[in-house]
């Protein structure tokens, strides 16, 4: 029986890493992402490669309550509800909190931290009415501990932290399991704007000495989507020993 789940941020990274991951075992994957129509179209073809695999795009901007709820309009014309809403789209901003534009600033809480809260309300009442379902929150360490010149990123994954142990405690009399990864410095398009200097200091300062892998994070957002159902509220710190 086929399973449904949504990932933003698809098209690349960790969300590709996860959708083709699900789509092997037996989800249907709705594939999303803002504007990368290109890229979320080539993992949606790979996908249909998998024997036996099955995907939707669903285009628009988790950051935006409107297209949101057109967003969920489209998965309503395929399943009742969602079993695992893995909410991963996100955008990085380093500079000084003092050199910031309004727009910069709403830009990164509205694509980090907004987007959560949007998908979950729109998820949650279908779980709610089944009493099951899995949210994963793609987060951060910087949400934990900070980061210098990354304020307003630090601040979203900060906020994402406290809306996922929030919103566990609120549903989890509904058996539904809300969960946050911490991820250290993941080998992503994100972090393709450090220069070689910056990528070889932080390498140092992580104890395995490498950056992790999209792989790597999909596999434990797979293991929160099938982890016991007592494991909720938590923000699993995936960081090779950084924090």
């Amino acid at each position: 029986m086929k399973k449904y789940v949504l990932i933003t941020g698809a098209s690349r990274g960790i969300g590709r890493s996860s959708a083709l991951l699900f789509a092997k075992n037996n989800y249907h994957v709705f594939l999303n992402c803002r504007s990368s129509a290109d890229e979320l179209t080539q993992v949606k073809e790979t996908i249909d490669r998998i024997e036996g695999a099955s995907c939707d795009i669903v285009m628009g901007d988790a950051g935006n309550p409107k297209e949101v709820r057109e967003i969920f309009k489209k998965i309503e014309t395929v399943c009742g509800r969602l079993d695992v809403l893995v909410n991963n789209a996100g955008i990085s901003h380093i500079g000084l909190l003092s050199d910031m534009s309004d727009d910069e600033w709403d830009a990164v809480i509205q694509t980090n931290l907004s987007s959560v809260f949007y998908c979950c309300r729109a998820a949650i009442p279908k779980m709610v009415s089944e009493k099951r379902g899995r949210i994963i929150n793609v987060s951060s360490m910087w949400g934990v501990s900070g980061a210098s010149m990354e304020a307003a990123y630090s601040a979203s994954k900060s906020g994402v932290n406290g809306l996922t142990r929030a919103l566990a405690k609120e549903l989890a009399p509904s058996n539904i399991q809300v969960n946050a990864i911490a991820c250290g410095v993941i080998d992503t398009v994100m972090n393709s704007q450090l220069s070689e200097s910056e990528k070889k200091a932080l390498e140092y300062d992580i104890p395995m000495g490498r950056f992790g892998s999209p792989a790597e994070i999909a596999k434990v957002i797979w293991d929160l989507a099938n982890a016991p159902e007592y494991m909720t509220g938590q923000i699993l710190g995936v960081d090779g020993g950084y924090l």
